[in-house]
């Protein structure tokens, strides 16, 4: 799908869109002018002697009208404007295949998985009625662990939403054990949000009182912290007036908001879930994919083809970075992408190919076989299997 034209076709329509409106604000404008022109002329006539001829005045701010020509100028524009938008909407429906069933495959899913992997969805929103109302017309067991701690994480995030870290700096202290192990900084970046906000109230004392109690433990050595505990002190000479002080980068919302990020990040993490969504990213990665799935799909109907039924795509799916969560093999011989039925092979010359590679160039294990890539023989009994 070429967005580009697509992209032209509605720059197109931008321009006339604008041009029509520039157009019919100058016609209301001469308009206007004209009719309040005849209205003090109207107006301001009070000599009794020689009255106002209205019949005339009308009529003659009728010429003027006739003169601007308002109506055919404004048919005119939308006119143009109503052709363009026609062609980019017959346009959209050309390269926009709004019938994305093509692209459908079924795949017997496990409804189970699909319905809890849902509810936990709402619960990570924080829309615990859906998740609960989803599970119950589903007749699910409640997943009632998961639940309760993205409540506890739902909580957290709206306490900081309003500037209180208490609940962040209790569940950091109940899992402060779980968190250096992963080498979080979690409870020094709060500790230090909370500081900030204390010192930017002017309460000088209570910040000072605040540093002695939960910031000294940072700035003893072997503490990596030392240096930002520093720089928290400089503040202190500021108290009041940190946004126009040299440390006003560090009162940014922005602090707050990456600390949300990182609390919600390692909270999952202790959890054993992923950051995203598994359904955003699903759903993410579809969308991604679309375009590709319903070109095969009209491709092989073309052929007379199915596709529905492959265990492999005829063709690669290239996904972002961000959808890649292991490694991927793609035999240099076959171009086929690694699978539990023909992973890849390590051979005594330390090339790999996959399975299927090896058993054809050893005739199926009946012979030795030179690798593909250096003078070296081997046998399929001397071959390993590698595991990414």
């Amino acid at each position: 799908m070429e967005l580009s034209t697509i992209k032209d076709a509605f720059e197109r329509v931008d321009k006339k869109q604008k041009l029509c409106f520039s157009k019919s604000q100058d016609v209301i404008y001469q308009v206007g002018r004209e009719i309040e022109q005849t209205l003090t002329e109207i107006l301001s006539a009070h000599d009794p002697t020689s009255p106002v001829d209205y019949r005339s005045v009308l009529a003659d701010l009728k010429v003027k009208l006739n003169g601007i020509g308002s109506i055919p100028q404004l048919e005119g524009s939308h006119k143009e404007l109503n052709v363009n938008l026609s062609k980019y909407t017959k346009l959209l429906e050309r390269s926009l295949n709004s019938d994305i069933s093509k692209a459908y495959r079924y795949v017997d899913f496990d409804h189970h998985i699909v319905t809890q992997m849902i509810a936990n969805h709402f619960y990570r929103e924080g829309s615990f009625n859906l998740g609960d109302g989803l599970i119950d017309e589903a007749g699910e067991p409640e997943s009632t662990i998961l639940k309760s701690q993205f409540m506890e994480l739902h909580q957290i995030v709206e306490a900081m939403k309003v500037k209180n870290v208490e609940p962040a700096l209790n569940w950091v202290s109940a899992n402060r054990e779980r968190l250096n192990q992963i080498g979080s900084n979690l409870e020094v970046k709060l500790h230090s949000l909370q500081f900030l906000e204390i010192l930017q109230k002017g309460n000088l004392a209570s910040a000072l009182q605040y540093a002695r109690t939960c910031l000294s433990p940072f700035a003893s050595p072997p503490s990596p912290h030392k240096d930002e505990v520093v720089k928290l002190m400089g503040c202190l000479i500021y108290a009041g007036r940190l946004d126009s002080s040299p440390y006003s980068e560090i009162t940014s919302p922005i602090h707050w908001e990456k600390s949300m990020e990182d609390l919600t990040r390692q909270f999952c993490s202790l959890l054993g879930q992923s950051y995203n969504s598994p359904l955003s990213m699903t759903m993410a990665a579809g969308f991604e994919g679309l375009p590709t799935l319903l070109k095969l799909a009209n491709v092989m109907a073309a052929r007379k083809q199915e596709w529905q039924a492959m265990k492999q795509l005829p063709v690669p799916v290239d996904l972002g970075k961000e959808f890649q969560f292991h490694s991927i093999f793609v035999c240099p011989v076959s171009r086929d992408q690694g699978s539990q039925e023909n992973p890849p092979m390590l051979m005594p010359c330390l090339h790999v190919l996959c399975k299927q590679s090896i058993l054809k160039l050893s005739k199926s294990s009946t012979r030795t076989f030179k690798c593909p890539y250096c003078p070296a023989e081997a046998s399929v009994a001397q071959c390993r299997q590698l595991y990414f």
